[in-house]
């Protein structure tokens, strides 16, 4: 699966008791998108670098329409000229197929802003 087709699936219900992804499969889909940190094995992470607050929210007010869609919703930090995006699945105590889905969606949306480079 590449960026690409990550971005065109929508995130799934999980079913009771899902776990996080670990060992080969989260890095199977870590390796599939750029820029992102995997934090603590629990949590992805990214930056996006823009040329001025407004750009930024801008951004930021797609990316929450996008996670309303998807039904899985990212921490965010915007400030001047910066928007950081975090995932987690909660209830699943790390992170899920959906982080990875909404984290290539959250980059298809950067695309069609002006992003500075990182």
């Amino acid at each position: 699966m590449s960026t690409n087709e990550l971005a065109s699936r929508t995130c799934q219900p999980l079913p009771a008791g899902a776990r996080p992804l670990v060992g080969d499969a989260l890095d199977g889909l870590a390796a599939q998108l750029d820029g992102w940190e995997v934090v603590e094995w629990e949590r992805l992470r990214k930056t996006y670098r823009f040329a001025d607050f407004a750009q930024a929210l801008a951004f930021v007010v797609d990316v929450g329409r996008m996670a309303d869609e998807q039904g899985h919703h990212p921490d965010v930090a915007l400030g001047w000229g910066r928007a950081t995006i975090e995932l987690t699945t909660h209830d699943a105590g790390g992170l899920t197929e959906n982080d990875f889905v909404v984290a290539a969606h959250t980059d298809a949306i950067a695309a069609r802003h002006p992003v500075q480079a990182q």
